[in-house]
């Protein structure tokens, strides 16, 4: 009988998990070689994350027309879904009308929470904020090239929850996304917070969370950009709805993060984090949208959108070489202004999906491309591709196994 109990499978070689996956999964020679196959290599995959039997490729695109801050980008973006790099590429072309976008960055504070249990919270509380200078002082007590660059800790809140103490620590991480230095100074700082409170620290970890560290961007849309002052009106009422609907809620803010995380992945950052950020701060509000819509005195469509954004450009993000080569690409040099960029395709990205919503429906981008992918798996090639999408789309008959059929009439009349 099989069994997924295998012991020592990490200390296994990547061709040797493969072996051990073929017997299991009965891989063939093809399958078992196109795991292999990788744009960055075994060597380095095998180095990021455990049990590595190959990796997963994705596309990259890249969204155009974007002026941010009066600068020009070329977007890096990995995603599958179809149409999102058209979306925010067509949102960043009508938003460079009226100047492209502008933005603001409120800093890199990030939070290192640390839970203290104590049957006397209130005066754990008292004495945490008594020794506040000496926590602070000791928590930058560390070996870290952040801290010489000018970050580390620069202040603490504490809060009494249920019975027990949670110490933030307000740590500016600069340029990195934090997270490791952050846990290291959670872990080192724990033991002196024991003695000053008496009590017991449990968990010592960053939080995802970080409403001090915003990404915020702004675009004005010229009315007749839009498609004119109906279109410009649909947004807004789409964008009311949002604003009391949740479940219509949910599905405006993801369609935000289509954009964010397609950046996020392409530039090695951490997009689960992100992701869980913007969600959480969206309810901080009640879960209400993360971008604002409203008129100008000229009849055009304003946008704002405002982000929490733990972004890095250095460290771990550069693990991966594609990344690199993203990063090169976009041309950024800081994490501000990485955060600044994303934030930008974040509203590109939800403008254009209003806009296609209230006019001619998001379905039309979508499903060309759809077909397109189908035509594809159907084994389509070359000019076989344009020809299957075209007569699936004249049917309003878009499936495999339609595109298979129409596929088979093309080689036998070309034959």
């Amino acid at each position: 009988m099989k069994t997924s109990r295998i012991s020592g499978f990490y200390k296994l070689d990547v061709d040797e998990r493969l072996e051990i996956l073929k017997d299991f999964s009965n891989l063939s020679d093809e399958e078992v070689e196109l795991l292999k196959k990788s744009k960055i290599g075994l060597d380095v995959a095998n180095a990021m994350i455990e049990n590595v039997i190959g990796t997963f490729e994705l596309p990259i695109g890249i969204a155009t027309n974007f002026l941010i801050d009066g600068k020009d980008y070329l977007i890096p973006m990995v995603i599958e879904e179809p149409s999102v790099v058209a979306a925010a590429s067509n949102g960043a072309r009508i938003a460079r009308v009226k100047g492209g976008f502008q933005t603001h960055y409120t800093g890199s504070i990030m939070i290192g929470q640390i839970q203290i249990i104590t049957e006397n919270p209130l005066s754990a509380k008292f004495e945490i904020l008594r020794h506040k200078d000496e926590i602070i002082e000791f928590a930058n007590d560390m070996e870290s090239s952040i801290i010489r660059m000018g970050g580390g800790c620069k202040d603490l809140i504490v809060r009494e929850l249920d019975g027990m103490v949670l110490v933030h620590l307000l740590i500016d991480v600069k340029d990195a996304m934090g997270a490791n230095f952050i846990n290291t100074m959670c872990e080192r700082t724990a033991p002196l917070l024991e003695r000053i409170t008496k009590g017991k620290a449990l968990l010592r970890i960053l939080s995802n969370l970080c409403p001090q560290r915003l990404a915020i961007a702004k675009a004005v849309f010229d009315k007749n950009a839009v498609g004119g002052e109906e279109v410009v009106e649909g947004i807004l009422k789409a964008y009311e709805l949002a604003k009391i609907d949740i479940y219509r809620c949910a599905t405006h803010n993801k369609g935000i993060m289509n954009g964010v995380c397609a950046v996020l992945i392409a530039t090695g950052n951490d997009f689960r984090a992100v992701e869980s950020a913007c969600h959480a701060y969206s309810a901080m509000m009640g879960y209400k949208p993360l971008t604002h819509y409203e008129v100008n005195e000229e009849g055009d469509l304003v946008g704002y959108i405002e982000l929490p954004m733990s972004v890095g450009v250095v460290g771990g993000v550069k693990v991966n070489p594609l990344a690199r080569i993203c990063l090169k690409i976009l041309g950024v040099e800081s994490a501000e202004e990485l955060a600044r960029v994303i934030a930008s395709v974040g509203l590109a990205q939800n403008f254009s999906a209003l806009r296609a919503l209230v006019s001619e429906g998001i379905q039309k981008g979508h499903m060309r491309l759809h077909a397109k992918s189908l035509a594809i798996s159907a084994g389509a090639k070359g000019e076989e591709v344009d020809k299957v999408v075209e007569r699936m789309i004249e049917e309003g008959k878009i499936s495999l196994s339609r595109a298979k059929e129409i596929l088979e009439e093309i080689r036998k009349i070309s034959t």
